[in-house]
């Protein structure tokens, strides 16, 4: 039996369809709350073959921060990939970042090693790579003195996951940069292709690393299918500026790019209002001294070093899959 945790997400849901079509048993973790009708009608719209296998799935109600829920989960589990997590950069966010991503995974770690489960992969971030020069590889140590509130809470998760490894159970850990794919536009990077259909004049300075959901889950099944245990790849399909990849996404809705730079003046200024307007309305804040300051930071990721350890693996196309999210992005919301 294979264990998915936060199985309704990005990773996660489109790691269901892979598994479902190389017909292992599953069994996927889900919160209460958990939306999986929208699950259910992204496997339809990928593939309409995958709907008649949605009930192959056992569906398993727990929260990784439940214990004795995560213990019933994990009865008879053998492989277990850990998508779960929660994306943040507001400060006012810090425990319950802590609790999820940090917390969450020494759960699911110390579950692993208790019920004899063999192999497990962990989904971190390029957020928890160093890097002062470029380019970046996996070999790039923790820089504390340069994190914000979401790397510190994953790069804390990754010790955890090292930590059941020492204890023997084969561990991978996969680092994914901004990750683009069809399922969600209202979160994460998703919020992309929403702020671009409604216009945009202005682009963000910086640059990072951009990569498939269908590059990362192929990463995942394949290194978890490989003898390969105690060792982290990044996974970057290619290193854009925000205005090269806002103006793909742009021409591909048939959009205007945007043309203007956003200066570091505009955001500290827009960083004011925004800390006004959350501490009035209590809404989450959306621009932070940490996110100001990577800006300035721009990284270029190597991505080597998963093409050597599974022969035959390639990234796909970005532009066909920016081009296939602006598909079911407007599907998904009837537009002609």
């Amino acid at each position: 039996m294979v264990l998915v945790t936060g199985a309704t997400g990005l990773v996660g849901s489109h790691l269901l369809m892979e598994l479902v079509r190389s017909g292992q048993p599953v069994r996927a973790l889900h919160r209460m709350e958990s939306d999986l009708e929208r699950v259910r009608n992204l496997f339809a719209w990928t593939d309409p073959a995958l709907e008649g296998a949605w009930g192959q799935i056992d569906w398993f109600e727990a929260d990784i921060s439940d214990i004795p829920a995560l213990e019933a989960a994990f009865e008879g589990v053998e492989k277990v990939f850990h998508c779960a997590g929660y994306i943040s950069f507001d400060p006012a966010d810090r425990s319950l970042l802590q609790k999820v991503n940090f917390e969450g995974t020494r759960n699911v770690v110390n579950t692993c090693l208790a019920f004899g489960v063999r192999r497990l992969c962990h989904v971190s971030s390029i957020a928890t790579i160093g890097g002062h020069g470029m380019p970046v590889t996996e070999e790039d140590p923790w820089d504390p003195a340069r994190t914000n509130v979401y790397s510190t809470s994953k790069y804390l998760a990754e010790m955890e996951a090292w930590r059941g490894s020492q204890e023997g159970l084969e561990t991978v850990i996969v680092n994914p940069g901004v990750i683009l794919g069809t399922g969600q536009y209202e979160e994460g990077s998703g919020r992309l292709f929403e702020a671009v259909h409604r216009g945009l004049r202005y682009y963000p300075p910086g640059a990072t690393g951009f990569v498939t959901v269908g590059d990362v889950v192929r990463a995942m099944c394949g290194l978890m299918e490989s003898g390969h245990s105690g060792e982290r790849y990044i996974l970057v399909n290619e290193n854009l500026t925000y205005r090269e990849l806002l103006g793909r996404i742009a021409r591909a809705f048939g959009r205007k790019p945007p043309s203007r730079t956003l200066r570091f003046w505009q955001f500290h200024l827009l960083r004011s209002l925004d800390w006004i307007r959350s501490m009035l309305t209590g809404s989450k804040r959306k621009l932070t001294g940490a996110g100001i300051r990577g800006l300035r930071d721009p990284k270029e990721y190597v991505n080597g070093k998963i093409l050597d350890a599974l022969p035959g693996y390639r990234y796909e196309d970005l532009n066909a899959v920016i081009n296939a999210c602006i598909r079911h992005f407007r599907e998904s919301r009837s537009e002609a």
